[in-house]
């Protein structure tokens, strides 16, 4: 993997190699889940490491020393040691003791789940920014596990020159660290202020924002690529998309619209990601529609769909308007492509396959009727010369309440459909008015 910035963590130890691993999973009675070790394989395979061996075992509660029991710990680390591992790969979070003392007994490095999340989404950001908010959730993991120990961060990659005279090593790794994480984070705000400026222009023009979101590995990148033509990564893989992908959309009786492509969600993901990616995940946070894409052949899609929204409410995104996206039908034998209707015959689900091209027409048709759904609100303060377009507004139905001014100025609160009002906004009399008229958008 190569180092997206100086002080990045890297999985492996040297450029172009891949990591000999040895998993280490353990089932606790109250939850023996055999997908969450398969989803573990998967995520080991995306950071490009070998699978030497899988080892398991079954507790009640995690061990204090090692978190697997110290028979157990001493398996692994004569498994280690039988088939040259260079690092232990272990399925749940460590705190920096049981890191420690794993590491020291089986003479190996250890990474626990949260780790291997980082390395992957250091492996995938493309971006400047992306780079940036890998650096800084690694930085805030790394500072959560500091401990004394035989090794700091001088056989860190790329943490030459973290010494500093009169300090021991461990106090100059945290100062260090603290101080690169301010630098990080006052980066970071410089760019959310241009995505901020960016995402308020496309407002004021009233321009809709599709985000889609999903499990990782549902097929997003596909079904924008799909959508829009574009040309992004997708690839059989967790977290093949990390940094957001924004494009235009032009969709029948609604216009451009912009479509983001957003980071795969997981089960379990670390808090710090969460924080460090908010950038990323504002484009779903301001979005019209949210399309939240399941891999229809996932014998877990529950349980994706929940850790899902358990996301969207951490972010303040539950209220957003949703359609959920049922992709890879191909792969089911008795599905096809259709929408599905609530009581009041607003579309809440699409059947589709991004990859062979099925019920893309079907989706473009619940995203324009889940438009239609979604009001807006504004306050029109028009000169007196506009009476057509206030006719106009008077044939649409949608006026709540007007006051005319002394002068004769209009205020008029609508209430419109979304659509309807973008289609009114592109009549070139009307775009004449409202140049040189007032709107305020009614929250």
């Amino acid at each position: 993997m190569s180092s997206q910035s100086e002080n990045n963590i890297s999985l492996n130890n040297k450029e172009n190699t891949q990591d000999n691993a040895i998993i280490v999973h353990t089932f606790f009675l109250q939850n023996k889940n055999i997908e969450d070790l398969t989803e573990f394989k998967l995520l080991a395979e995306s950071a490009n490491v070998n699978i030497l061996s899988t080892i398991t075992t079954s507790r009640t509660t995690p061990q204090a020393k090692y978190f697997v029991g110290k028979g157990k710990a001493e398996e692994i680390a004569e498994t280690v040691k039988a088939l040259k591992a260079d690092v232990i790969l272990v399925n749940h979070s460590l705190t920096p003791a049981q890191t420690r003392n794993l590491e020291s007994l089986c003479e190996c490095r250890v990474v626990d789940r949260t780790g291997l999340i980082l390395d992957i989404f250091a492996q995938r950001a493309r971006s400047h920014e992306g780079k940036l908010q890998v650096e800084l959730a690694q930085l805030k993991y790394l500072s959560t596990q500091l401990i004394r120990r035989k090794t700091g961060l001088d056989q860190q990659k790329g943490a030459v020159g973290l010494r500093g005279p009169g300090e021991t090593q461990l106090e100059t790794d945290r100062r260090l660290i603290k101080v690169r994480i301010g630098q990080l984070q006052s980066r970071l705000e410089k760019v959310n202020k241009q995505r901020n400026q960016n995402r308020q222009t496309r407002q004021k023009a009233d321009i809709p924002t599709i985000s889609l979101v999903g499990y990782t590995n549902a097929g997003k990148s596909t079904l924008f690529n799909r959508l829009t033509s574009a040309d992004v990564y997708a690839a059989d893989q967790l977290f093949a998309t990390l940094d957001p992908t924004l494009r235009r959309l032009s969709i029948q009786d609604v216009g451009t619209t912009i479509l983001a492509d957003t980071v795969g969600f997981i089960r379990d993901l670390p808090h710090d990601l969460v924080s460090a990616f908010k950038s990323t995940l504002q484009e779903t946070i301001e979005a019209s529609l949210l399309l939240h894409v399941v891999d229809a052949s996932d014998p877990r899609k529950l349980e994706n769909i929940q850790a899902v929204n358990e996301v969207l409410a951490e972010i303040n995104a539950d209220k957003i308007p949703l359609l959920l996206v049922y992709n890879k039908i191909d792969q089911l034998d008795t599905i096809m492509p259709h929408i599905e209707y609530d009581d009041e015959n607003i579309p809440v689900a699409v059947y589709i396959s991004a990859h062979h091209n099925q019920g893309i027409d079907l989706l473009f048709k619940a995203i324009i009727e889940k438009l239609r759904n979604k009001m807006s609100y504004f306050r029109l303060l028009l000169p007196p010369q506009a009476g057509k377009l206030r006719h106009k507004l008077y044939q649409l139905n949608c006026i709540q309440q007007e006051i005319i001014s002394d002068n004769g100025d209009f205020m008029i609160d609508i209430k419109i459909d979304h659509i309807e009002w973008l289609k009114l906004i592109k009549q070139q009399d009307v775009k004449e008015i409202l140049d040189i008229s007032q709107i305020k958008l009614i929250e």
